[in-house]
């Protein structure tokens, strides 16, 4: 026996990837007993067992060095096989991937769920979210496939990051808030990778008839809002701005988007509304849908190896291509370290590409395979398309990505773009006669400010 492994140990050196059959034809020896030999090579961590070779069939063996050593030179050949993109070519590839360039917007129901799947845990703007992203990529967007994705449990909204807590110097005090406050959509059944701790809600400054729809929802569960304004005593204008106070923290949603989209109508609207709805002796029209708390707590139930993976699949499917400056408008994942060592797991497996894909970043790079060939066939074709997107989009990316100062994400702004480089930024008119007198004069475009 120990002969036998002796003689093993110096073929598996030397050959790499072999099968117990070759192994027995070349030392004359039955199957069995080479098998019998390489288990214990394999028990004492010598030899590794698998399928090594492309288009292997059955089981090969190798040295383990051997097999590292034949990993790390092909891991090199693989990114050295990548020629790295311009910033500008990463961005006319993003609008591609995310469905933004005309062509490539997608349609319906099964449309929309494929884009918030991509869009999971982005916080934006609340008006931002029907006003400009989702239009963007769903070609005739309608109210109606956000309601039953939220209806049928497979979306659901919210705000998922929690609102700094307030001093004791300077505690927050609850008006209402602002109806541009952060909100995000993500796919239920991941929602519990995402969400923050809790914990700082019951101490959070809340106004009182906020604090009493909150209880009831804890006490109650899910209600609607008539029901709320009735138990709790409030008018239901009051219950509203409670909700809309408890939606802006982090506390509450709603099982469809309809009742936010209420609370989003600008006050002198909703003001218009019911002098209308008094004047023509009719009740007041409430927000559809039920009011529940926000489910949280559930993060730290996860391993960090766990929420590191869960947040690298999350980013390839998000940009195809990641590297530390795209997770910069990131603000539910975990650490980048995490991050990292997870997707050197995966590039170890097989699942995704490691390399210098976009030029003028440090640090590792990583793409999904089918975003490799993607990303070529955009640099190869310029198209001299213009894009416009909302300040408040996801791929609101100027200054971190690409030279100068950074565009704050209002849902009102918008950031024209040229082939991937981004010449001017402001309100859509404003932005649109810039772009039309610059174009008539023949001076070419500007450069954003």
């Amino acid at each position: 026996e120990a002969a036998i492994e002796a003689v093993l140990r110096g073929w598996l050196s030397v050959l790499g990837p072999t099968s117990t059959k070759r192994l027995a034809e070349l030392l004359g020896l039955r199957e069995t007993t080479v098998e019998a030999g390489l288990a214990r090579l394999e028990n004492e961590g010598f030899a590794m067992r698998g399928r090594f070779s492309p288009g292997a069939t059955g089981e090969e063996w190798s040295e383990r060095r051997l097999l590292a050593r034949i990993h790390r030179f092909t891991l090199g050949i693989l990114r050295k096989e990548i020629e790295p993109v311009a910033v500008a070519d990463l961005i006319r590839f993003q609008f591609r991937w995310q469905h933004i360039a005309p062509g490539t917007q997608l349609h319906g129901r099964e449309g929309l769920l494929a884009v918030l799947e991509q869009l999971h845990g982005v916080e934006a703007p609340a008006p931002a979210w029907e006003g400009s992203i989702l239009p963007l990529r769903i070609r005739n967007y309608g109210p109606e496939l956000l309601d039953a994705l939220c209806f049928s449990g497979e979306i659901a909204w919210g705000r998922f990051s929690l609102p700094q807590a307030a001093s004791s110097r300077s505690p927050r005090r609850s008006g209402p808030p602002a109806r541009n406050s952060s909100l995000g959509l993500a796919v239920r059944e991941d929602l519990p990778l995402l969400l923050e701790e809790g914990e700082g809600i019951g101490a959070m400054e809340l106004s009182s008839e906020a604090r009493v729809v909150l209880d009831l929802l804890e006490t109650q569960g899910a209600s609607f809002l008539g029901d709320i304004a009735r138990t709790c005593g409030l008018l239901p204008t009051a219950a509203e701005d409670a909700l809309w106070e408890l939606v802006a923290r982090g506390a509450v949603t709603g099982d469809g988007f309809a009742g936010l989209r209420s609370l989003l109508v600008p006050e002198e609207k909703r003001r218009r509304g019911r002098l209308r709805a008094v004047r023509g002796g009719r009740g007041r029209r409430l927000p559809s849908g039920r009011w529940s708390k926000l489910p949280r707590g559930n993060v730290a139930g996860f391993e960090e190896e766990e929420r590191g993976e869960h947040a690298a699949r999350l980013l390839l499917r998000r940009y195809g291509v990641v590297f530390r400056e795209m997770t910069a408008r990131e603000s539910l994942l975990p650490r980048w370290r995490a991050i990292l060592a997870a997707l050197r797991r995966m590039e170890a497996r097989g699942e995704v590409r490691g390399g210098r894909f976009v030029s003028g970043f440090v640090g590792e790079q990583f793409a999904a395979p089918e975003a490799v060939e993607a990303l070529r066939a955009v640099r190869r074709a310029k198209t001299g398309e213009m894009v416009v997107i909302s300040a408040a989009d996801p791929l609101n990316l100027v200054g971190i990505l690409t030279p100068g100062s950074r565009v704050p994400p209002r849902s009102g702004y918008v950031i024209a773009f040229a082939d991937g480089v981004p010449v001017e930024s402001g309100e859509l008119g404003l932005v649109r006669s810039r772009l039309a007198a610059h174009a008539a004069s023949g001076s070419g475009t500007p450069l954003i400010d």
